[in-house]
């Protein structure tokens, strides 16, 4: 094996390694409004919290790791495709995490307690899954140019440049609109309760 096809190898396991991350960390993220009990919440929000900061040291270990491999690497390269909503996840979803995360956690003397409204709404958040799985569906959009598969002549790569610019847009809208339709059946019944209170108050009472 030359030194091109040993950088083509370590250049895929990078990026397939940051893809399976992020993906998984997705799919886990798209489950978590689904849990039975604020133990089984707690622990999704855990694991999840975990597969970020996973993906962090993934993203880490990409510069290093192709530094220690004589030759040019593309894995860099193919990095900053999921770079980019990555540094959304570490300020924003984060947060949110950690929000939902406590929340659940202030059961912990009941834990088979069923997830309150606002609780599972909140783990709904578009904000929360969808840029995780943003960035999964950019690091595996990455593996072609870890692969050096898109090293097309002249006008043929900006046309597939083109392509795959428009795939990913429909792909996110897609990711975004789902997320926000989950997000909207969830959201009243966070204030059904609160309604059905107001119902029952005495016309004269305060």
């Amino acid at each position: 094996m030359n030194a091109v096809d040993v950088n083509t190898a370590v250049d895929v396991i990078l990026i397939g390694a940051l893809a399976a991350v992020w993906l998984a960390a997705g799919l886990l993220a798209d489950g978590m409004p689904t849990a039975a009990s604020a133990l089984h919440l707690r622990r999704r929000a855990g694991l999840l919290s975990a597969l970020v900061g996973a993906g962090v040291v993934v993203f880490a270990a990409v510069p290093l790791v192709s530094g220690l491999v004589p030759g040019v690497s593309a894995a860099p390269t193919a990095a900053l495709l999921p770079a980019v909503p990555a540094l959304f996840v570490l300020t924003a979803t984060v947060r949110r995490l950690g929000w939902v995360r406590r929340g659940a956690g202030a059961f912990s003397t009941a834990p088979r307690t069923p997830v309150p409204p606002a609780l599972r709404a909140a783990a709904a958040h578009p904000l929360l899954a969808a840029p995780l799985q943003v960035t999964g569906l950019a690091a595996l959009i990455g593996m072609p140019i870890a692969a050096g598969l898109v090293a097309l002549p002249g006008g043929q790569a900006t046309t597939t440049a083109g392509v795959a610019a428009i795939v990913i847009v429909l792909a996110v809208a897609v990711i975004g609109i789902r997320a926000a339709l989950r997000h909207s059946r969830l959201a009243p019944l966070v204030l059904a309760p609160l309604d059905r209170d107001r119902d029952r108050t005495p016309a004269g009472a305060r």
